[in-house]
């Protein structure tokens, strides 16, 4: 199993959420701000099964914005549409 913590505009959480629940993925959104913009993120909670994991990170590229020109932010810091953290989770429970 892998834990997916993805961090994504806040203008685009809302579509790569309901693209995610689309096909079956749970997604538990957090609040969050960051990066050298200060501007407003989303950081996405999501657990995948092993074999899922492509199919999600994919969903995530897919709808996580427009492609950000490099142009328009200075090159010490690049623009990024979503960083995805992917986890190895040993085990989980449900209460």
């Amino acid at each position: 199993m892998k834990l997916l913590l993805a961090i994504v505009r806040d203008d685009f959480a809302a579509d790569v959420t309901l693209a995610l629940n689309a096909k079956g993925f749970s997604v538990t959104r957090i609040s969050s701000t960051g990066g050298f913009w200060r501007r407003g993120n989303v950081t996405l909670l999501v657990g995948v099964d092993d074999d899922k994991a492509s199919e999600a990170l994919e969903i995530i590229n897919a709808h996580a914005g427009p492609e950000v020109e490099p142009e328009s932010a200075p090159s010490s810091h690049p623009p990024h549409r979503a960083t995805i953290f992917v986890l190895n989770v040993d085990s989980f429970a449900r209460y």
